[in-house]
């Protein structure tokens, strides 16, 4: 016997470090996404029926996959679902709950180009890339992305149906369709880390997605290492995530940039982040993701240099600008303008962002509010403050965001 409780973890560790895996691998040979993510959750329900009674299998990804499989077996064998092709990998697939089946392949890779084809509508794929090979959940994308839950819903659904009608084989391309693909790949990549700061619903972390999309940043630059932005995509979650040991303190208090602790940083992954940026230089082909990992890189070398070079942290945000305009890469812009220049200069860089998603986009209200209550403009400041905390989902920022209104309303 195995308590409840046991069994929720196992299952909930299973959620987050093996649904892409599981899902590509029942996806495959129908490209049948919502199928494969039906018969998952299955799956996952009778583990925690199960497996209180049974014990937790030696081998919990493969007894997952088994039963998917075989519930699949069940909805291809009725008569309201045809195939038009032999499904050979099923049919010769195991059918019994053997712990010492063969290791699962990964095809996580496969299945991100799958949703990066270009019969897939742009503005879908990065969110279909994130939920069906990472496991966000619609409402998390929906937040990311600043859209309506149901509206990202539909959207989703609508992809995987064109991935299956249209019959998009779970293969790696040839080069040059690669290069067509790959850049919606590369921001599938980082929205999953940056996804990471958003919360689920239940209010914990989404701890895994940082791990997924470091772990998938690294394969991608093993596999295509003269691809100098997947270089400079690796870079940039490297040098990101060396700083996640400092963003919280013990009891979970958000700590900004400027006031981390830079023994806390992680020194490994911060030289190895910078020796993939030097090898990404030395392509000479300068991109979005190269700038924001030697933005990243700027930061980092507070740690060794005691202060950031804001001089130089200004020319590679007006770079960025240039490279890839984007509402996040206009707001950073305007709170290096503040720091460099006075909040005034700050203030006036966010006025002359000319985005409607702006009203809802929380680093902009959070940047506003620093600026003003830096420029002495209180009331002003605290209105701004109330309005990130309205659209920040995470507790410890909105704590941290509190106290902030508190020094500007006392």
């Amino acid at each position: 016997m195995v308590q409840p409780i046991e069994v929720q973890a196992r299952l909930a560790e299973l959620t987050r470090d093996s649904y892409g895996r599981l899902l590509a691998v029942l996806a495959a040979p129908t490209r049948d996404l919502s199928a494969a993510e039906d018969a998952l959750a299955d799956a996952f329900e009778r583990a925690l029926t199960h497996w209180p009674d049974d014990g937790i299998p030696a081998n919990p990804e493969g007894w997952l996959l088994t039963v998917a499989r075989n519930r699949l077996r069940d909805l291809w064998k009725s008569s309201g679902y045809r195939m038009t092709e032999p499904l050979d990998e099923i049919d010769h697939a195991p059918t019994s709950l053997d712990d010492d089946m063969p290791a699962i392949p990964d095809r996580r890779l496969e299945l991100m180009l799958v949703c990066a084809h270009p019969a897939i509508s742009p503005n879908i794929r990065t969110p279909l890339m994130l939920q069906s090979v990472l496991g966000v959940e619609a409402a998390a994308i929906a937040t990311a992305f600043a859209v309506e839950p149901a509206t990202m819903a539909q959207r989703l659904v609508r992809a995987k149906k064109r991935i299956r009608d249209a019959g998009i084989p779970f293969v790696l391309p040839e080069r040059d369709d690669l290069a067509e693909r790959l850049p919606a790949v590369l921001e599938a990549v980082y929205g999953a880390y940056s996804i990471d700061w958003q919360l689920a619903p239940h209010g914990a972390p989404i701890e895994s997605l940082s791990a997924e999309a470091l772990h998938l940043a690294l394969v991608l630059a093993e596999l295509l290492p003269d691809e100098p932005e997947v270089l400079g995509l690796a870079a940039l979650v490297c040098l990101s995530e060396a700083r996640r040991p400092a963003r919280r303190t013990a009891d979970g208090a958000f700590v900004p940039l400027d006031e981390q602790d830079t023994d806390l940083w992680d020194a490994a992954l911060i030289a190895r982040g910078e020796g993939l940026l030097r090898h990404a230089h030395d392509h000479h082909m300068p991109g979005r993701f190269q700038y924001e990992a030697a933005i990243q890189s700027a930061h980092c070398a507070r740690a060794t240099a005691g202060s950031v070079d804001l001089n130089a942290l200004s020319k590679l945000h007006r770079a960025l600008l240039r490279t890839a305009p984007s509402l996040g890469a206009a707001v950073a812009a305007a709170a290096v303008d503040g720091e460099l220049d006075g909040p005034d200069a700050g203030l006036r860089g966010l006025a002359a962002i000319d985005d409607p998603a702006a009203v809802r986009f929380q680093p902009f209200w959070t940047t506003r509010a620093h600026l003003l209550a830096e420029a002495g403009r209180r009331a002003e400041a605290a209105e701004a403050y109330r309005r990130a905390i309205e659209l920040t989902g995470d507790p410890g920022v909105a704590d941290y965001l509190l106290r902030c209104l508190h020094l500007v309303t006392c």
